[in-house]
């Protein structure tokens, strides 16, 4: 999968940061420590992800780093401004798209983006030219003059970033665009947010717990568990820092898996052996080599395998290393870091 690539992020990465946490900490009622020191930076004009499940800090990131939470600990810097001295500066210079879409489902999408717009002091022709612009952009025009209401989750979600754009911020949060959206919608979108990367010099912060949504639009990403920042680079060096190749095996009893891990633990060449369900997945320096010896082993073992499969490392196995679990095992679970009833829901 390739990245979104931005051409003027190489130069970007030289002028001061557009956001940088540094150290923030935030804890809940009922002892709930939603962040536990996180700290990154983000090169203006790029597309920086939080890849993390639920629950792991990335919606009460997101609303710090948007002024609508304060920390109880560290600082932080957005556009250049500070967030605890300069709030209301902050505010105006952010565009905010959160979870929850903040339409006015018994208002046009015209009218949401001319209030929108208005609230921000745009007037005259340059709001109406703004406007007209945006629901081209997003492929809204048809339906501008209809009830946001009547559109489908795709378009909605569309409006929601054309709204976060209007007045033309400095840095775009998208706290989980996709989340709830279809695959035929989820892809559009991603095609958009692709395309508006590439075109503008704007700094986009994605959170996100879709691993493919990470892949094909962060340019560089923060791996968030349980409210700490666990690892950090491109997608690409991170899935290159894990050597060899994953072999997962689909085991025909699934109540063998303990008994599978132990014996591909034994094994040479091969670690970081994990189970979920019947499926087992291990980190093999050579994949497609050491197949026959996998299979050979089980089978010994009295372990029956239904089916065998290798891949390249994928950024849940990034995930796998860091946070000692699968990505898809957090999710089931939830990292338990952001509050039950935040805004947006916990992420």
């Amino acid at each position: 999968m390739t990245n979104v690539t931005n051409p003027a992020a190489e130069q970007a990465a030289h002028r001061p940061p557009a956001i940088r946490a540094e150290g923030l900490e935030k804890r809940y009622p009922g002892g709930v420590q939603a962040l536990r020191g996180v700290s990154f930076s983000v090169p203006a004009g790029t597309v920086f992800g939080l890849l993390g499940p639920n629950g792991a800090g990335k919606s009460t990131l997101v609303r710090i780093l948007t002024t609508l939470s304060l920390p109880d600990r560290g600082s932080g810097v957005v556009a250049g401004l500070d967030l605890l001295r300069e709030p209301a500066a902050v505010r105006r210079a952010i565009g905010v798209v959160a979870q929850r879409s903040g339409t006015d489902g018994n208002a046009t999408g015209r009218e949401n983006l001319l209030l929108h717009a208005r609230l921000y002091g745009l007037r005259g022709a340059a709001l109406t030219r703004r406007v007209e612009d945006l629901l081209q952009r997003f492929g809204l025009i048809a339906a501008g003059d209809r009830p946001a209401r009547t559109y489908s989750g795709g378009m909605r979600r569309k409006l929601d970033v054309a709204m976060g754009l209007v007045h033309r911020p400095q840095v775009l949060f998208l706290d989980e665009p996709t989340t709830g959206l279809d695959p035929e919608a989820r892809a559009e979108m991603w095609t958009e947010l692709a395309r508006l990367a590439g075109e503008s010099s704007l700094t986009i912060l994605l959170t996100t717990h879709y691993l493919e949504e990470a892949d094909r639009l962060a340019q560089r990403l923060a791996i968030v568990d349980a409210g700490r920042v666990v690892a950090e680079g491109t997608p690409e060096e991170l899935k290159r820092g894990e050597h060899g190749d994953t072999v997962s095996v689909e085991l025909a009893d699934p109540a063998a898996a303990a008994a599978a891990v132990a014996v591909l633990t034994r094994l040479p060449g091969i670690h970081q052996v994990a189970a979920e369900g019947r499926s087992l997945r291990a980190r093999v320096s050579d994949g497609a080599g050491r197949v026959p010896a996998i299979l050979a082993s089980l089978s010994d073992a009295g372990i029956q395998a239904a089916a065998v499969t290798v891949a390249r490392p994928t950024l849940d196995d990034v995930y796998l290393r860091y946070a000692g679990r699968s990505f898809a095992q957090a999710e089931r679970t939830g990292a338990g870091a952001d509050a039950p009833g935040a805004q947006g829901g916990p992420s």
